[in-house]
């Protein structure tokens, strides 16, 4: 089999299976058949036994009511009349209707013992030794008159033909079964050619082609779908695994080059003092404080990248939740940025309730609400104002705004302004100390908790950032 397709192999292995149980059911059902028929005649026949003994019960045994009795008795199944023999307990025949003479002692005929054991029992086709021919025998025990009655056919054509299982069941089955076969090899068919085309498409992909280029057709049937569902499926993942590789080398890249620009500094101002010892001592210590200036964005970038992958990694330890008072938590921003909001002229301004309270991990919530105000403070303008505004509820979200209206940003920046390290101003960016992951952390905070963020340009000029925060739970 080896040498087979895969259609051909899945079709002999169902074929042989079917093959097993269309035999067990017609071999079941042939028994069936014929224990059915054998069963109905046994039940006539005991039926007259019963009515014999009924009789001879009320009227007394004579010769004259058994031979009435017999010749009111029709023919069984248009056979023959019953044969009746009378056997008492001890096997001694007092009466057989169509044999008169002395007959022998029939307490080992199979039905007789089995009727006194049993009640009722029948035989088929088990030679007589008196009248020297096969009868059907079937025996009733009434215990209370000590008396075995038996009654028989002849086991002849008539009765054998009478006992055979129709064959019409036969030839019925016989046809069903051609018709699923015929079906059966269809559908294989269509599974070995599904089979053979995914099996092409998987060898090319895994060669390394550009499977879209590929022509894979497939049946247009349940499985077809299935097939094409799956190659699509693999597209996806394919692609989305080339993306996050992308990803993950210009996330290298732009770390590198982040990194690289503070201990260039660093590292530069640290060798001209060190190649300088007449320096100037105030030349020194204005190196010395751009090296400290350089080295806190450094702890700052670092900071911010740890903040990131540990979101990333969704590592819930570093992160506990407790109940947090929004306009407490943004009085202390306000209070700790109150002198960069003196230098620009600006106002903070907090429509927000004091009976807000969000149950988050205060760290990410103050991340979220920080980043956007430093954002705000760093590129909105001189004389502006930032307004933070809860604007909404459901059964599980708060809903905030955070505005301002300053200079805004092209409308081409706005879908990337959460990406890592991407800078609307690279160069004016730097210059601020800003490390390019701020926006980031904003929302992966906002989607660590489970809420959603979107940024638009706001209707009075500037930014506006909407956003989700979940309840504090109920007990």
């Amino acid at each position: 089999m080896k040498n087979l397709s895969f259609s051909s192999r899945l079709f002999l292995t169902v074929l042989l299976l079917f093959l097993a149980f269309v035999s067990c059911f017609i071999f079941f059902q042939y028994n069936r058949e014929k224990m059915y028929k054998t069963e109905l005649l046994n039940t006539k026949l005991q039926n007259l036994n019963l009515a014999l003994y009924e009789l001879t019960k009320y009227y007394g045994m004579s010769d004259s009511l058994l031979v009435e009795f017999i010749g009111r008795t029709e023919t069984v199944e248009g056979i023959a009349k019953p044969r009746f023999t009378l056997i008492k307990e001890d096997g001694l025949v007092i009466y057989d209707s169509e044999n008169k003479r002395l007959m022998d002692n029939h307490s080992s005929r199979p039905e007789i013992r089995q009727a006194m054991r049993d009640g009722s029992a029948y035989v088929v086709a088990r030679r007589s030794d008196t009248m020297q021919r096969d009868y059907f025998y079937s025996a009733t025990y009434f215990k209370e008159g000590g008396l075995v009655i038996r009654s028989s056919l002849p086991y002849d054509v008539s009765l054998s033909k009478m006992l055979a299982v129709d064959i019409e069941y036969l030839l019925v089955t016989l046809a069903v079964s051609f018709v699923l076969l015929i079906i059966l090899y269809k559908y294989t068919k269509n599974i070995g050619k599904v089979f053979h085309q995914l099996n092409h498409f998987f060898t090319r992909a895994k060669s390394g082609e550009d499977i879209s280029t590929l022509d894979v057709k497939f049946p247009d049937n349940g499985l077809g779908d299935l097939a094409r569902h799956i190659v699509q499926l693999y597209a996806e993942i394919r692609d989305s695994e080339e993306d996050k590789s992308r990803l993950k080398r210009q996330l290298t890249q732009n770390i590198s080059h982040e990194l690289k620009t503070p201990v260039s500094s660093i590292k530069g101002f640290i060798e001209t003092i060190l190649d300088n010892p007449d320096m100037p001592e105030e030349t020194r210590n204005q190196f010395l404080s751009r090296c400290n200036d350089q080295a806190s964005r450094l702890t700052s970038l670092l900071h911010d990248i740890m903040t990131l992958t540990r979101m990333d990694e969704a590592d819930n330890r570093h992160y506990d939740k407790n109940r947090i008072n929004i306009l407490t938590l943004l009085d202390t921003i306000e209070a700790e940025t109150n002198l960069q909001l003196k230098d620009k002229h600006m106002q903070f301004l907090k429509l927000v309730s004091p009976q807000v309270i969000v149950e988050a991990n205060y760290s990410l919530v103050y991340s979220i609400f920080r980043n956007l105000t430093d954002n705000a403070i760093a590129y909105a303008g001189m004389g502006t104002t930032i307004t933070i505004r809860h604007i909404g509820e459901d059964d599980a979200m708060h809903t905030f705004q955070f505005s301002d209206n300053g200079v805004g940003v092209d409308p081409r920046h706005l879908p990337h302004l959460f990406e890592r390290f991407y800078r609307v101003d690279k160069g004016r960016s730097r210059k601020l100390g800003g490390t390019g992951l701020g926006l980031a952390i904003v929302k992966n905070a906002v989607l660590f908790h489970g809420g959603s963020i979107q940024v638009r340009a706001a209707e009075s000029g500037g930014l506006e950032f909407v956003f989700t925060l979940p309840k504090q739970r109920t007990v």
